[in-house]
């Protein structure tokens, strides 16, 4: 069925979400990465949404998005553009160092958009479509389609959601048929579960996982590797006990402990033998480990473990109830950090405090830097007005990211240029005056999925700028999701008043990129923190970082 020679490792989730199995499935990656093994990653979400584009943030997390725009032909006729994925792929890109293709996220919309589709359009014809064969058919031909693009040694692929949710078990059959077809020594399941401590009798507990690895079986799947998420290293005896009870050996049941940064996990793997576990199970030959490799990393988890210094940065935004729905950014302010020998404090601040009370805004005035946040529609939007006020008024670093920076702009017009009421056609469709405003090509969208300007495009980079001082070239490539954009025309005006324009989209020449004269306050339309890694950060944050750090500096 798949002609390549591709190995596959599954990685599903026990007793609850939120255990981090993408963390663990990049760790993963990484020890095949020092063996010198290629590995590329799936996420498999079992939402009914086509991709993540449409959902909450605060629901969801972050919307992570690829420097490819995909062109996902559900059927003959049918085809949609995707380029938003689960922000799980934010982790491999920074573990694994490689960019993921919008392709490798598959969900239960796309799967069941095509079988549908496809009935409609007649390929079906005189069958009854059912979960099994159909549904479980299209999982498999997504899953061996992605390990046929690039061909790697072993492709990840990341289950989402919970053993015994209703929308997992199509994908978990489409697995135990998956081991049949391609034989049990080219496939292997790793099981992500809870081990709680419960403080009443000090002790961890097994059962949680020994009831989820018991579902498992009852659906025709033995785990081969389980990895305990806890508090602490797990003891011996614990170990054991789980080995005994779900029918593992001892040495692959793994410790997962809470840990101060996750760039520390893959050595933790190491230190228990996991990657020459994962070997022998895929009967792929024992590979010496690139010292290189294994060195460098080691040196980067040091920097994150040994900060010199902090610098403490506020994220003003409208989605601050959860962390995850900023994780790609607040990675990029710890990788920054980590490289200059610091540890980045982000400070999520909800903007409607701001609304509600002008007085909070004394809060900034105890950070060294603010990030204006991206976000959509108009909750909280007054606020992070006020923020970048704040900012303009005492010249403190601000980097505003897509809405921030639009936000950015709108701030400047009314405190600078004195227009009174000026906003984003998006937050307030009869403003006087619309400095931010909708894309022209955006004019005739009515489809909310897919539909925005995405994905990696080129941007130019005007010499003499804080950007050019950050990114040292004049042309590079950063990756866009957004509808509105700031207006030429105010941008003009604005320019007349000690606001530079230092970028231009390559493509359409809208503005990507401002900046204010005299302090370094910048904004950007694009998403640096998606390209950003934690051995090469992202030019600009590094550049924002330093600047915060001087800042910190000087206030003593």
């Amino acid at each position: 069925m798949n002609e390549s020679n591709t190995r596959f490792i599954f990685v599903t989730g026990g007793v609850l979400s939120g255990l981090g199995k993408g963390v663990v499935a990049a760790s993963i990656g990484k020890l095949l990465q020092f063996r010198g093994y290629t590995v590329d990653a799936v996420k498999i979400d079992p939402y009914l949404n086509v991709d993540p584009g449409t959902l909450n943030p605060v629901e969801h997390g972050e919307v992570f998005v690829c420097e490819d725009v995909w062109e996902f032909e559900a059927a003959p006729g049918y085809r949609f553009r995707i380029a938003e994925i689960d922000q799980d792929f934010g982790t491999y890109e920074r573990f694994l160092e490689i960019n993921m293709h919008p392709s490798n996220n598959i969900t239960s919309g796309q799967i069941y958009l095509s079988v549908i589709l496809k009935e409609r359009v007649g390929e079906f014809l005189g069958k009854t479509i059912q979960v099994i064969p159909h549904i479980t058919d299209e999982i498999k031909r997504r899953i061996l389609r992605a390990s046929q693009r690039l061909g790697p040694d072993i492709l990840l692929v990341e289950i989402g959601g919970t053993v015994g949710d209703i929308e997992v078990m199509p994908f978990l059959e489409a697995l135990r048929q998956l081991i049949l077809e391609l034989g049990k020594e080219r496939i292997i399941l790793v099981h992500v579960t809870l081990i709680p401590f419960l403080e009443t009798v000090g002790q961890l507990k097994t059962k949680p996982t020994q009831h989820s690895v018991k579902l498992l079986q009852s659906m025709g799947l033995q785990p081969d590797i389980i990895i305990g998420r806890s508090k602490v290293e797990l003891p011996d005896d614990v170990k054991e006990k789980i080995s005994l009870f779900c029918n593992v050996p001892g040495r692959a049941v793994i410790s997962d402990p809470d840990l101060e940064t996750p760039y520390e996990l893959p050595m933790i793997f190491e230190r228990q033998g996991l990657g020459d576990l994962i070997c022998d199970l895929l009967r792929l030959p024992r590979r010496r480990l690139d010292d290189r490799r294994v060195s460098e990393w080691s040196e980067l988890v040091r920097r994150f473990k040994e900060p010199a210094d902090c610098v403490r940065i506020a994220m003003p935004g409208k989605y601050c109830m959860i962390s995850d729905s900023y994780i790609s950014i607040i990675e990029a302010l710890r990788a920054s950090a980590a490289y200059l020998g610091l540890r980045a404090e982000p400070i999520l601040i909800e903007t409607e405090e701001f609304e509600r009370d002008p007085g909070n805004l004394k809060i900034l005035d105890n950070v060294d830097g603010i990030l204006l946040t991206p976000g959509f529609g108009a909750r909280g939007v007054e606020g992070m007005i006020m923020a970048a006020e704040h900012a303009i008024r005492k010249r403190m670093p601000l980097l505003g990211i897509c809405f921030g920076a639009q936000l950015l702009f709108v701030a400047f017009s009314r405190l600078v240029l004195g227009l009174r009421g000026a906003n984003s056609t998006e937050v307030d469709p009869n403003t006087p005056h619309p400095v931010v405003d909708l894309l022209s090509e955006q004019r005739e969208v009515n489809l909310k999925g897919g539909t925005m300007k995405l994905g990696g495009r080129p941007v130019r980079i005007i010499r003499g700028t804080k950007l050019h001082e950050a990114y040292r070239s004049e042309r590079v490539i950063e990756r866009f999701r957004h509808r509105y954009h700031i207006s030429p025309r105010y941008a003009e005006l604005a320019a007349e008043k000690g606001l530079v324009i230092s970028a231009y989209d390559e493509l359409d020449e809208t503005i990507c990129g401002i900046e204010l004269e005299g302090s370094w306050i910048v904004g950007v339309q694009f998403h640096p923190e998606f390209k950003s890694r934690p051995r090469t950060p992202s030019p600009i944050f590094l550049e924002f970082v330093r600047k915060s750090y001087e800042n910190r500096k000087k206030r003593g």
